[in-house]
């Protein structure tokens, strides 16, 4: 993103806000991802066959990426703001279900068929 570009709005879905405090995600991780997404909201890698989720890795305090924070977002255009879907914690789990992706994928398609429907 070049300077001067926009910032996105960045919108916590319930979901994500439930995750984030069984994950124990502290405020300033949630304010740096969302500082990080209204930057960069392609940030993270896509998950082939997610509808085009992205999976973003954080770093925990004191534990690096690797011992980080997981998180699924969805961005479907310019003028929609950035998703956060889901939210694990490396220290409880590893990676999210096939299944979970799939039941955020349907979620995703959703919301980016909200989006189209506000545009036309």
């Amino acid at each position: 993103m070049s300077v001067g570009s926009p910032l996105h709005t960045v919108a916590e879905t319930s979901a994500f806000i439930r995750d984030a405090e069984a994950a124990r995600m502290p405020r300033t991780s949630r304010l740096a991802l969302k500082a990080m997404l209204a930057a960069d909201p392609e940030a993270g890698d896509l998950i082939v066959g997610s509808g085009g989720i992205r999976k973003v890795r954080l770093a925990g305090r004191g534990k690096g990426k690797s011992g980080g924070y997981r998180v699924l977002t969805a961005y479907v255009g310019p003028d929609a703001p950035v998703y956060l879907l889901a939210v694990l914690s490396k220290g409880d789990r590893d990676t999210f279900s096939d299944a979970e992706v799939q039941q955020l994928a349907k979620l995703t398609s959703s919301i980016r068929a909200h989006w189209n429907r506000r545009q036309h």
